[in-house]
């Protein structure tokens, strides 16, 4: 029985669209640059000339995840698309461990039913523009657009785009100046 448990998860793991530390059979080829290109080629929509995927860090929904040019994707980062959205890092994207992107969110408009059995609103693309910065442990959500440049500040929880060259931090995030 544990051989057969075995062979599944080795299957899964490499037929699975997604990347992460709960896929063994797959996670390990992250921590060589060669397997890490092969896989992160295989798996994503589109991985730029230049890009990396740390060890640690997690994707659902590779297919419609698209890592631009000398984007480096650090550990403990979240990236969850699905099949109705996509999240879209262009080229020169900086940011830090610990990002999350969440392109959907539980309902929770009704009292008279358990928030776990009300399923989810639609899911919305998100969109981080060229050479945009995100500080670590920030918190992205759905439909939002980072603009070209801007910089998001470590911890923020963004919850509306952001305009190109503006810096936005806190929790929600809120633009604090523009960059001249």
């Amino acid at each position: 029985m544990l051989l057969k448990e075995i062979y599944k998860k080795i299957v899964f793991c490499n037929t699975a669209d997604r990347i992460g530390p709960d896929m063994p059979f797959s996670h390990w080829k992250l921590h060589f640059k060669s397997s890490m290109l092969k896989l992160c080629r295989n798996k994503f929509k589109y991985f730029g000339e230049g890009a990396d995927f740390r060890a640690g860090a997690y994707a659902v929904h590779c297919s419609n995840i698209s890592i631009g040019k000398n984007v480096v994707v650090r550990p403990s980062t979240m990236m969850f698309a699905d099949q109705y959205a996509h999240i879209i890092l262009e080229d020169y994207v900086m940011m830090g461990a610990g990002v999350h992107f969440y392109v959907n969110n539980h309902k929770f408009d009704r009292r008279d039913i358990p928030l776990i059995e009300q399923g989810y609103y639609p899911s919305e693309d998100i969109v981080v523009k060229e050479g945009a910065w995100i500080g670590a442990n920030s918190i992205i959500l759905p439909g939002v657009t980072i603009g070209k440049n801007a910089i998001i500040g470590a911890g923020s929880i963004v919850t509306k785009s952001v305009q190109d060259f503006c810096v936005a931090v806190g929790n929600p995030a809120k633009v604090i100046r523009e960059i001249k």
